[in-house]
């Protein structure tokens, strides 16, 4: 993400997004980070700058695990999996996100004066 995105970004928005597109099976970097902007529609772009030390962060943190592998056009890669701890992580995640989210909300609504 560019640093203007990325500053209006939540602390752990990034591993939410990441363990999300996880869970939805095994990928390398370039892919996660395509799967994240084709799920926003193209509002999202993850910077490898931002990418690779979140990845690897959540490895030291075991909510990831990776193995080596080769691409389909003979490339190696670093293929990312989720791990039960990172489903973990995620499920707490998403659970102060929909309290941050709903508490954003309410002081967002108009006011009834």
């Amino acid at each position: 993400m560019s640093d203007d995105n990325q500053r209006g970004l939540f602390p752990g928005a990034l591993e939410m997004m990441i363990l999300q597109t996880l869970r939805r099976g095994p990928l390398h970097g370039y892919a996660i980070a395509q799967s994240i902007k084709q799920y926003s529609e193209d509002l999202l772009r993850v910077e490898e700058g931002s990418l690779y030390p979140a990845l690897q962060r959540m490895l030291k943190a075991n909510w990831v695990q990776s193995e080596w592998g080769v691409s389909s056009n003979n490339r190696r890669i670093r293929e990312y999996r989720l791990t039960t701890a990172g489903h973990k992580q995620l499920e707490r995640e998403i659970s102060q996100f929909e309290r941050m989210f709903a508490g954003i909300a309410k002081v967002m609504r108009p006011s009834e004066s």
